[in-house]
């Protein structure tokens, strides 16, 4: 998506680089517009241009609303010029989601 994203692979905590302080209020302000809450750090808790969201993943999203949330994040970050990433991922949603099930498989039955 373009995002420039932080993070362990296996934490339902995702952060994203806002960088500014200024685009870490407006892009809180225009998720809350969208209907979505999302978590907003920016300084004195990180640096001063170290603003960043984190999305906070469970259980209880269903797949619609992470597309939602998704749609939303996508046009609230080209909205505020965020999405500097040059990296192309090579992988949808969808296919991370069923990498991770069958990872999830593979483990429970080395496990047994």
């Amino acid at each position: 998506m373009g995002f420039i994203v932080y993070g362990n692979s296996n934490s339902p905590v995702v952060p994203a680089m806002l960088y500014m302080p200024t685009k870490v209020a407006f892009f809180n302000r225009l998720m809350l517009e969208k209907g979505i809450a999302v978590v907003t750090v920016g300084f004195p808790a990180t640096p001063i241009a170290g603003g960043r969201v984190r999305f906070c993943i469970s259980a209880a999203h269903t797949l619609e609303m992470l597309d939602r949330a998704l749609e939303a994040i996508d046009e609230c970050g080209y909205m505020n010029g965020v999405k500097i990433s040059k990296l192309n991922p090579s992988r949808t949603f969808k296919q991370v989601l069923e990498l991770d099930r069958q990872n999830n498989k593979k483990n429970l039955k080395f496990q047994k």
